[in-house]
């Protein structure tokens, strides 16, 4: 199994990266009161060390009082947190990786099981996290405009400290994809209505506020998902025609690279053909893609917390889906979670050398 072509170099504005390979963002929650330690900047240190081509954050969210559920996911705003932010950009640098943060809100959220809350109710589109579930209080108008500007300021902050790109998180449920969600925004103003392109409008204010702070020449991500973590068969766009009228206005705004999240990359995304999420999306904008969704581990992500454990397995259809031409690059999470080296072993051949995942893995900050 040749995984030679992974190991190619992909050039775009700010990204220089060694290879196809990027660290996708996972959740730790190891930043008391949102500040990153010094294990943080190690933990992702690491990653850079054992030569990932990208490394992109776990979530850290915006300047919003309830962006967040859980008092030990990182901010990415005030002194603090920021200063903890530039060590680790300092520190992945120093060992040779390129890095963005994933800059989050998470909307209307269940309260977290720890019992901690924010410190004003959740917000969203319509106070809904799934139908028939209100959690928080619908936003004002006020609140969007806001919001969209602290978007802005977080990526605005990024490009300062040093950062390569951003990811603007999209997907899996939380705040944009609320906007998204037919279910999720009952809303009759501006940033509503009937179908995905008038749900849009929010997403696309972002993108847009951010590219205005960043400037043209700074790689802007996007991470998207068709299923919601209440249903995993849910699908935004139903047929490639509302795929595309869904993503190439959001491209058209400012968003350099889709990050096409699903469970199991194999899996097709349409009857149409085998393309998956990535494939399809790639097709139908022409912008260069990220796929991710089980590679290298037996079972999925959401099975770990169930306490399902994984086993590593070949890379081969994913090297035939690149080799083809359907993304650009291949985001990676629970083998880099467990060990930072995942990369370096691929590079090498060392197949027999690759960890498996457990549960266990989620509870510490793994560096070796």
């Amino acid at each position: 199994m040749s995984t030679n072509n992974l190991f190619s170099p992909f050039n775009l504005k700010t990204l220089n990266l060694k290879n196809r390979i990027v660290m996708a963002p996972m959740t730790r929650s190891f930043s008391p009161n949102g500040v990153p330690t010094d294990a943080v900047a190690s933990y992702y240190q690491k990653r850079a060390e054992g030569e990932v081509g990208l490394i992109l954050s776990e979530g850290t969210v915006i300047d919003r009082l309830s962006s967040s559920n859980d008092a030990n996911v990182p901010h990415f705003h005030g002194d603090e947190a920021l200063k903890g932010w530039k060590k680790v950009i300092d520190e992945v640098h120093t060992a040779g990786g390129q890095m963005g943060p994933q800059i989050w809100h998470m909307g209307i959220m269940d309260n977290h099981h720890s019992g901690w809350v924010p410190p004003v109710p959740f917000e969203g589109p319509s106070g809904l996290n799934r139908p028939d579930f209100n959690n928080g209080n619908t936003m004002s108008e006020k609140d969007i405009e806001d919001t969209i500007l602290a978007f802005g300021k977080a990526a605005a902050d990024a490009k300062r400290l040093g950062f390569d790109t951003i990811e603007i998180h999209g997907a899996h449920g939380y705040l944009i994809d609320q906007f998204f969600r037919a279910e999720t925004n009952l809303r009759t103003d501006i940033y509503g209505g009937k179908t995905l392109p008038e749900r849009n409008r929010f997403a696309i204010e972002v993108v847009k506020e951010i590219r205005k702070q960043v400037g043209n020449d700074f790689a802007v991500i996007m991470r998207f998902s068709q299923f919601k973590p209440s249903d995993y068969n849910y699908k935004l766009a139903k047929n490639p025609q509302e795929l595309e009228a869904w993503l190439t206005p959001l491209v058209d705004a400012g968003v350099d690279i889709l990050h096409c999240s699903q469970r199991r990359f194999w899996e097709p995304e349409f009857e149409e053909s085998d393309l998956n999420f990535a494939g399809w999306a790639k097709k139908v904008t022409g912008a260069p893609t990220i796929t991710v969704g089980s590679v290298g581990l037996s079972g999925d992500f959401f099975g770990a917390f169930a306490g399902e454990s994984s086993q590593p397995t070949s890379l081969e259809e994913l090297n035939r889906r690149f080799d083809r031409g359907d993304f650009d690059l291949v985001a990676v999470g629970r083998p880099l979670l467990s060990d930072p080296n995942w990369v370096a072993k691929i590079k090498a051949g060392k197949t027999d050398a690759l960890k498996g995942f457990s549960k266990e893995a989620l509870a510490e900050l793994i560096l070796e």
